[in-house]
């Protein structure tokens, strides 16, 4: 009894802890997500994980394929506050989680109360069943555990108030928005060229818009609305760009790039080493016509990419033709950077150059600003009904990326 009664006592203990930290941050700011974060016993959801590992602000690996990437996860508790904080739940509401590891939907069950409907699905017979029998040790048997693929959503218990969706999306299927109730909202981490947004996403007419975002990183989707986009190869399989929306007209253009002397271009803007950018590198995003992720595999070693002494290069890139360049820093004094780009190719500067000048326009225009507006359009809405920005299209919607008080970007 004496060591079940320490247990408990120590669980709670970095359970207020984790919450107290989260609140400083700025992670959790309603009283509402604070008492769900001290109510539920995170760690019952990490059976064989150490207890300070399960209240740690990091993720908790659920399960890896074959070749050891992840698959499934506990998300790290951040993440979890931010998406309940965004998704704004309230008692007796109907609630669809989409992709599931028991902990988050206890959160979610703390939220709705006694008179509210939770479900949790999950495409992985393995991944449902753990979140089953961990929901049951934890004393949550009312939140219904089913199996699914994201793409169907789950017609069963529709309409929802509130989809949340915990696994990285690529497009948002038509079967969210039916289910979804006329005033109800979906969370969603939405990838778009790469880049991984939580959007609030509220019915507007015939289609979304996001009510505020926020830059994360989530597990791939699996199933049918799994999307794996190009990657192209610069060095074998050391460096390579990767496109999620969109891709290169003509690789070959690329080929040897790497042989070529590299050119820097700098902007004169700086920042604190460390700042989170998420706002340049949607503007980079959405003006940048063949942005793209840099992929560089340094197990053997650094693959030599181009730096200025004491300075980094980033896994953002764009390409120009002949030519591509990569977002990259470099020190102008204690903890600060200068932020510019490094370019190869017959045209490398040029290319260099055009981040360069992208990310002087970002800081005159937006750096402090609301930033961007997203809008989900059914596939088939003609160009001339979307509003100015950057419009990507997808499978099943047309998303446009639309940014307040300056020109618009072209679209492509």
């Amino acid at each position: 009894m004496t060591n079940v009664t320490t247990g408990e006592d120590r669980a709670a203990e970095l359970r207020n802890r984790l919450t107290d930290e989260l609140i400083a941050a700025g992670h959790i700011s309603s009283a509402a997500v604070e008492a769900a974060f001290r109510a539920v016993p995170r760690h019952l959801f990490a059976p064989g994980v150490p207890i300070e590992a399960a209240y740690a602000r990091d993720i908790v690996v659920v399960k890896r394929d074959e070749h050891g990437a992840l698959m499934s996860t506990i998300s790290a508790p951040e993440i979890q506050a931010l998406q309940l904080e965004q998704a704004g739940i309230r008692p007796g509401m109907r609630v669809l989680e989409i992709g599931s590891g028991g902990c988050n939907a206890a959160l979610i069950a703390e939220l709705t109360g006694p008179d509210g409907h939770v479900t949790t699905m999950d495409i992985d017979p393995d991944v449902a069943d753990r979140a089953r029998a961990c929901l049951d040790a934890a004393g949550y048997p009312q939140v219904r555990v089913a199996l699914g693929d994201a793409e169907d959503g789950l017609a069963d218990g529709a309409p929802y108030d509130r989809i949340l969706v915990t696994v990285g999306a690529w497009d948002i299927p038509p079967s969210w928005t039916r289910q979804l109730a006329e005033d109800g909202r979906i969370v969603v981490p939405l990838r778009t060229k790469g880049l991984t947004m939580s959007l609030a996403l509220e019915r507007e007419g015939d289609h979304l818009i996001s009510r505020s975002q926020q830059i994360c990183g989530f597990v791939k989707m699996q199933g049918a609305g799994a999307h794996d986009g190009h990657r192209w190869p610069l060095v074998d399989h050391k460096v390579s760009l990767a496109f999620d929306d969109g891709n290169l007209d003509d690789p070959r253009k690329l080929d040897g790039v790497l042989t070529t002397a590299p050119a820097a271009a700098w902007s004169g803007v700086t920042a604190r080493r460390g700042e989170l950018l998420a706002g340049l590198l949607l503007w980079l995003m959405t003006t940048l016509p063949g942005f793209c992720t840099l992929i560089v595999d340094a197990s053997d070693g650094d693959p030599g990419l181009a730096v200025e002494p004491g300075g980094r290069w980033f896994p953002f890139a764009t390409v120009d033709g002949d030519s591509f360049a990569y977002l990259s820093v470099r020190p102008t004094g204690e903890d600060v950077v200068e932020l510019g780009a490094h370019g190869y190719g017959p045209h490398a500067k040029r290319t260099a150059e055009a981040i360069a000048e992208q990310i002087r326009v970002w800081d005159r225009d937006h750096r402090n600003g609301p930033g961007p507006t997203y809008t989900i359009w059914p596939i088939g809405t003609p160009d001339e009904a979307l509003p100015a920005g950057a419009v990507i299209d997808k499978r099943h919607t047309r998303v446009t990326v639309s940014w307040p008080h300056a020109a618009q970007p072209a679209r492509e």
